[in-house]
């Protein structure tokens, strides 16, 4: 009798332990992220801010994210003033020229072979032929450097990098002005030399041209 008795003062004192766990870990449930009783706050939640989230400061509401201040451009970076359509792509071939000239060509070159190697070899090919691995597979592969596209102009190669042009997607989000320029140094140096000083066909006024904010 005096062992039965004791197993069900156990399971009696279980049953009490288990309610009184229970009850202390449901408190603060109104917050779904909170953990309950937290006996060190800082080792559960970071005091830093969440990014992209709002918090409150002497009563005042902040937003982590916030636009640039209009009016201002990001430091080292040079507005592009043509547009992505074909006035834009006709008017960049005619007026735009690569500003790399601090360095040697054959620098430049090397690292737009190394850049080359990362974004542009799977589609146009290691001699820019088109015969890549993805390019290819796609519907209409990529037209060769030294061949379609010989005599395409150092403004259109970069106007082409940074819009996209055809299956190509916009690489500016990828590369940076400068590297998108030390590309176009090494695409020309796959086009071989150009046939005739500038591609024939006609630019678009300059005027067409709209800046771009």
């Amino acid at each position: 009798m005096k062992k039965n008795y004791t197993t069900i003062k156990i399971a009696v004192c279980s049953a009490i332990a288990g309610l009184l766990i229970a009850g202390i870990t449901s408190c603060g449930k109104k917050d779904p992220n909170s953990p309950g009783v937290e006996f060190m706050p800082d080792m559960y939640r970071s005091p830093s801010l969440e990014y992209y989230s709002v918090h409150s400061v002497d009563g005042d509401t902040i937003y982590n994210a916030k636009k640039p201040v209009k009016g201002t451009v990001a430091r080292g970076y040079m507005p592009y003033v043509y547009d992505n359509n074909a006035e834009g792509y006709e008017a960049a071939g005619l007026n735009l020229k690569n500003p790399l000239t601090a360095r040697s060509r054959e620098d430049y070159e090397k690292e737009g072979e190394v850049l080359y190697g990362k974004f542009c070899v799977h589609c146009h090919g290691a001699t820019g032929a088109g015969d890549g691995k993805v390019g290819g597979k796609l519907p209409g592969p990529p037209p060769a450097y030294n061949g379609t596209l010989k005599n395409l102009p150092e403004g259109k190669i970069f106007h082409s990098i940074t819009y996209g042009k055809g299956t190509m997607g916009s690489h500016a989000s990828q590369l940076t002005q400068e590297e998108r320029w030390k590309l176009v140094y090494y695409v020309q140096k796959l086009q071989g030399p150009k046939e005739v000083a500038k591609d024939s066909t006609a630019a678009a006024p300059t005027a067409t041209i709209a800046a771009k904010k």
